[in-house]
């Protein structure tokens, strides 16, 4: 009997011990555990549950059917070549109609929650939706989007799918949604960590690839203009103004090559804007977008090599210089191509920024990273052993608008990075005037004088209310 009980009471302290490192265990995979942010899908055509604005139709119009382009990377400027489409046979975006709603005085809670998710008073939204551009996205695209719940703008993160008709703002960041008038802000979260939720209609559409989503950094300087891919011929781009609905685009022709420009000790910021004027995206080794200040040290292919609109240039920097470094830019062969001109395609460019052999197809150049990268690097993974954790993001009260009394411009969603004033030569690159078709027009210039403080100027109109045009 006595040994009985001593094989007893062993056998209930290893199941104590069993039961300790058992719950241990599960603490230290808690730990680790990847945890992921629910993204809801929002497929072009497909009516939202909870909108600003009902969507019949009579305020914007998404295209259905485009297939999402491969971008070189998951983060993208604003002012990337052939980022966005556009179209001149179809309305995209009824910007009167949204005015005439928000102004509607039977609509006053949603204006005033619309303009503070802007950042903006009421009075001013009619102001700052002169300054807003039609186009359509090329690639399913992160965004913080927000429903109308309650007398309440609700954020949620979102994926829109390319065809969904946007409205830019002159940082080239979409800021409204056109279907349904809601609010639109920059993805804020680790594009890396996303679990993205299809529901309520919105099915998987076909061509979705999670390591092709793309999320959008504001231009490095306000734009002037807009270069788009025509969605309806890929051979043709368009140069739209800022601040216009396509009354006053110009075309030219999508396949005709420029020379990748000497870049090599220029800032990263001003590289990208001498790329991008000759209708050129950027590419960029590693996850992070560089700092604008960074010296480039090289590029690829090297200077003198041709290429069409929206095809990338790989930037190499050296972000720990002082002083801008000149080594050679890099062989001047055509053999340095990465890209092909006979398709208008996006296509696959260097993951991570590093040039690979496989070909990207001019035309559909769409960002300022590269390759096949997810955004920020490719598709998040979970620790050996963890399972992913989906944590819906907590809304966040959006801060309050200005006084109405201010007469700034209207606030965009984003500061454009402020560049280091010794590295950048801001004569160098005069602003061609926007005339009609160009066979080497100047594509997604920035304004030619840059913004010393505040709020960057809104588009390059210069005019009140745009005429609705074809977008």
């Amino acid at each position: 009997m006595t040994i009985h009980a001593c094989v007893l009471r062993t056998g209930k302290t290893v199941v104590r011990r069993l039961a300790v490192l058992l719950v241990a265990a599960l603490i230290l995979s808690g730990c680790t555990e990847q945890r992921l942010f629910a993204v809801r899908a929002v497929a072009a055509g497909i009516p939202s549950l909870a909108p600003f604005f009902e969507e019949d139709g009579s305020l914007g119009k998404d295209r259905k059917g485009l297939a999402p382009q491969e971008a070189h990377s998951g983060l993208q400027q604003g002012n990337t070549p052939g980022l966005y489409g556009g179209t001149r046979d179809q309305q995209v975006c009824d910007i009167e109609r949204l005015k005439d709603f928000l102004t509607d005085p039977e609509n006053r809670q949603k204006a005033r929650e619309w303009a503070r998710i802007v950042g903006i008073t009421p009075d001013r939204i009619e102001e700052y939706l002169d300054d807003l551009t039609p186009v359509l996205l090329r690639h399913d695209t992160l965004v913080k989007n927000h429903d109308y719940k309650k007398g309440k703008a609700v954020p949620y993160d979102s994926l829109l799918e390319a065809g969904v008709a946007v409205l830019v703002n002159d940082q080239g960041l979409p800021a409204v949604k056109c279907s349904c008038g809601n609010p639109l802000k920059s993805f804020d979260k680790d594009p890396e960590k996303i679990s993205v939720k299809f529901e309520d209609g919105n099915k998987k559409w076909a061509g979705y690839e999670k390591s092709a989503v793309v999320t959008v950094k504001p231009a490095p300087q306000p734009l002037k203009r807009i270069a788009l891919l025509d969605v309806d011929d890929p051979d043709t781009a368009i140069e739209r103004p800022v601040g216009t609905s396509g009354e006053q685009d110009s075309t030219f022709d999508a396949t005709r090559e420029h020379e990748v420009p000497a870049v090599v000790g220029m800032t990263f910021d001003r590289a990208g804007q001498e790329l991008a004027r000759l209708g050129l995206a950027v590419a960029y080794e590693g996850d992070e977008l560089p700092p604008g200040d960074a010296a480039v040290t090289g590029s690829t292919p090297g200077a003198g090599t041709p290429l069409a609109f929206g095809e990338a240039v790989t930037l190499s920097v050296d972000a720990d210089s002082d002083e801008p470094k000149s080594p050679s830019d890099g062989p001047r062969s055509p053999s340095d191509r990465s890209t092909s001109p006979s398709d208008k395609g996006t296509g696959s460019a260097p993951g991570k920024g590093t040039p690979s052999g496989k070909e990207s197809e001019p035309g559909g150049g769409t960002s300022a990273g590269t390759g096949s990268t997810t955004p920020g690097g490719g598709t998040a993974s979970s620790p050996a052993g963890t399972t992913p954790t989906v944590t819906e993001s907590t809304p966040v009260e959006e801060p309050p608008p200005p006084p109405a009394s201010s007469t700034s411009a209207p606030t965009v969603t984003s500061t454009p990075p402020t560049a280091d004033p010794t590295s950048a030569d801001p004569t160098s690159a005069d602003p061609p005037s926007t005339g009609p078709t160009s066979m080497e027009p100047t594509l997604s210039e920035p304004a030619s004088e840059p913004v010393a403080s505040g709020p960057a100027p809104s588009g390059g109109s210069g005019t009140g209310e745009a005429d609705q045009g074809p977008a």
